[in-house]
């Protein structure tokens, strides 16, 4: 049973003008024109990384978004170059916007939270009275958030987002057209799969006047996933879905008293727990992909990742 987990780098390239330590990822940005990705076995819920790395959950994610980067290329341009590690994606360089395009197909997580409160709006799209927890929306709806830098990212309105000049008028009419198209199709991939693309979010950049789709998707951290077969019986009965998705993580620390609020501690991950959220990810990879998981030598683990980087970078 590998135990080992890659939590924290500290790299220096050539070319090196930042080192960006995101909740799960460490961004290199070498000379404004690429960006290393490093995805460490860091997990974060609540946005408060928790004190344990979950052994492969970088390789998972990283496989995961590589792949859907891939086969969502001509929707629209993605910033991946090259994957010349299982825990790293190198890609263009570009300049983010500062706002997530978080889209929905069902009342779940935390719009069913906020609907439950007595809500019936969430960034501004009304949502009619009467749902169930779990319930599809009769269409995908788009709730974007702030992007923030440290702390909460907030829930905005598409008329805020322009009003404040997060992103223009013409930008954001692209960037849901992305944000529907690139569901759809992944909605799609995991039917094919007998899951359900119950939720997810997507992050957007410019580089030369062009929107690019940067960072991760369609991977566990960023989406949830409902299996297909029981969805309507658990619905109709009023029983929690069986679900593939970062949630189990967050409802572990509820049930222990912590949602990430001031003054609450983070509970003590015990090691078992920690090997099951480790074989959740590569259940989820598998499922996704349809393709077996094939654990990555975790001897060595940063000596591997950077000697893999710098071969890539010598060569472009």
């Amino acid at each position: 049973m590998n135990t080992s987990s890659l939590t924290k780098t500290n790299f220096q390239f050539s070319g090196q003008k930042s080192r960006y330590v995101g909740k799960v990822r460490d961004v290199y940005n070498i000379d404004d024109q690429l960006l290393v990705m490093v995805v460490t076995d860091r997990i974060s819920a609540f946005d408060v990384v928790l004190p344990k790395g979950i052994p492969y959950k970088g390789q998972v994610l990283n496989q995961i978004a590589s792949k859907f980067l891939d086969a969502t290329a001509d929707i629209v341009p993605n910033w991946k170059l090259a994957t010349p590690d299982p825990m790293v994606t190198v890609g263009f360089f570009c300049r983010p916007f500062p706002v997530e395009m978080i889209i929905r197909g069902y009342l779940t997580g935390s719009s069913w939270r906020t609907y439950k409160s007595g809500k019936r709006e969430i960034c501004g799209v009304p949502i009619p009275d009467g749902m169930s927890e779990h319930q599809r929306f009769p269409h995908p709806i788009v709730t974007p958030t702030t992007k923030a830098v440290e702390g909460h990212d907030e829930d905005i309105s598409k008329e805020e987002i322009i009003r404040q000049g997060l992103v223009s008028a013409a930008d954001y009419v692209l960037l849901e057209k992305y944000t529907l198209a690139l569901f759809e199709r992944g909605s799609r991939m995991a039917e094919e799969r007998g899951l359900i693309l119950v939720d997810t979010k997507y992050e957007f950049g410019k580089r030369d006047g062009k929107i690019y789709l940067i960072d991760e998707i369609h991977t566990p951290d960023s989406s949830r996933y409902f299996y297909r077969e029981g969805y309507e019986e658990r619905f109709a009965k009023g029983e929690p879905q069986k679900q593939l998705s970062k949630e189990f993580v967050r409802e572990w620390l509820m049930e222990k008293g912590f949602q990430g609020k001031e003054g609450q501690q983070v509970p003590e991950m015990p090691d078992e727990f920690v090997q099951q959220v480790s074989a959740r990810y590569i259940e989820l990879f598998e499922s996704i992909t349809g393709e077996p998981f094939h654990r990555a030598d975790a001897a060595g683990l940063e000596k591997r990742i950077e000697e893999n980087i710098q071969r890539f970078l010598s060569t472009t």
